[in-house]
């Protein structure tokens, strides 16, 4: 007998073998059944609700997705040899009932039994996003999930850059971009989706050429316009996440009220001078519902106590951090991992290097987000924030 028939023999007197029929039933019965196959084997077809588990990642990624040692697992592969191994592993590192799939999925075919061809990266998607495969957090599925987003950016300026060109090369499947401007060489000392050569050009033209460089399967939408309420709802239609990079107050009110109503969370960022602050603005959040802009700035302030950029002057660094910080937020929303920066705003101070974090609450009589209150509908937003001036 061979050194692997000898083998195979022990390991079977202490795993089970289960046959097809009796897999779906444990399965069913709340087990875990754990495919071990190859990606390119699996691709062809894979037990309906099963746990794909490459058998040279399994033992590294088991426990994040089964950190319950008593939890029966059923094991298969194509035949029921790897299995057997994969089983006997796992046996070894704790789990107290793992059993193997005889005949493994080709029997489950044959008898007919119910399976998927499940959605699959390709070769150049498994280069690209290699390391976030790896990632328990994001893995095979959480990179589907960033390939069929939708993220709409407000702004292709010094904020809405960073955040372009991250959320293009994580792998965010399609991203809007709404601007108005053109490239003007004062841009370039914070606006890294530009380059000289571009000046003069769209904006939202320049930011696709630099998006698509990166990343050449992002989908790319342009909005080349100014967000006003006779457009709003054109242009925020079919998008998961919008993340507002603008730098005027009517547009950041237009913008909540927007998200308000669709219901869409809104990653907010903003700086002045040496400091930026960032939160996720999302009332209609499920289990947690935070406040939206409304709630912190029922009125935009006087004109004086808040100049512009090009009154006030930034730090060309300061709108990266933001803007990266807008990304990662965003990747967490799609993702659903992480704790939110919803109900929570992060003030970074570039002088000090300091993070201060202040805790944000729902104003319970909102006219736009509180409980149960209609949506009053857009308003003339330049007239209002010019009447608070």
């Amino acid at each position: 007998m061979r050194a692997r028939d000898r083998r195979l023999a022990d390991i079977r007197s202490k795993v089970p073998e289960v046959s097809p029929r009796e897999a779906l039933d444990l399965q069913r019965s709340g087990a875990a059944l754990i495919d071990v196959r190859d990606a390119a084997e699996v691709a062809q077809g894979s037990p309906g609700g099963a746990l794909r588990l490459d058998r040279g990642f399994l033992e590294l990624r088991i426990e994040e997705a089964i950190p319950d040692l008593d939890r029966t697992l059923v094991v298969t592969c194509a035949s029921g040899q790897r299995s057997l191994f994969a089983a006997d592993d796992l046996r070894r590192m704790g789990y107290r009932d793992v059993r193997s799939l005889a005949g493994g999925f080709n029997g489950w075919k044959d008898e007919g039994l119910p399976f998927e061809i499940p959605k699959m990266l390709n070769a150049d998607a498994r280069e690209r996003y290699s390391r976030h495969l790896v990632m328990p957090e994001v893995g095979e599925a959480g990179q589907l999930k960033l390939l069929e987003s939708r993220v709409l950016l407000i702004g292709a300026g010094g904020i809405g850059s960073p955040a372009a060109l991250y959320l293009a090369a994580a792998g965010v499947g399609t991203l809007g971009i709404v601007d108005h401007d053109v490239v003007d060489r004062s841009n370039l000392q914070r606006q890294i989706l530009h380059a000289d050569e571009r000046v003069g050009v769209s904006k939202v033209a320049s930011a696709r050429e630099a998006v698509l460089a990166l990343n050449p399967a992002v989908n790319v939408i342009e909005h080349p316009l100014r967000l006003e309420s006779a457009n709003v709802e054109e242009v925020f239609e079919g998008y998961d996440v919008v993340v507002d990079g603008s730098d005027n107050f009517a547009t950041r009110y237009l913008v909540n009220d927007a998200c308000v109503k669709h219901r869409i969370p809104n990653v907010h960022g903003s700086v002045f001078r040496f400091e930026g602050q960032v939160t996720v603005f999302w009332p209609a959040r499920e289990g947690a519902p935070g406040p939206c802009y409304r709630c912190l700035y029922p009125e935009p302030p006087p004109a004086e106590l808040a100049p512009s950029c090009a009154e006030a002057g930034v730090l060309g660094i300061l709108p990266g951090v933001v803007g990266l910080l807008e990304a990662v937020e965003t990747i967490k929303i799609l993702l659903g991992a992480g704790d939110l920066l919803v109900g929570r705003l992060l003030h970074y101070d570039a002088l000090s290097a300091r993070f201060t974090e202040f805790r944000q609450a729902r104003n319970p009589e909102c006219r736009y987000c509180a409980d149960g209150a209609e949506f009053p509908g857009y308003i003339d937003y330049q007239e209002f924030c010019a009447l608070a001036g």
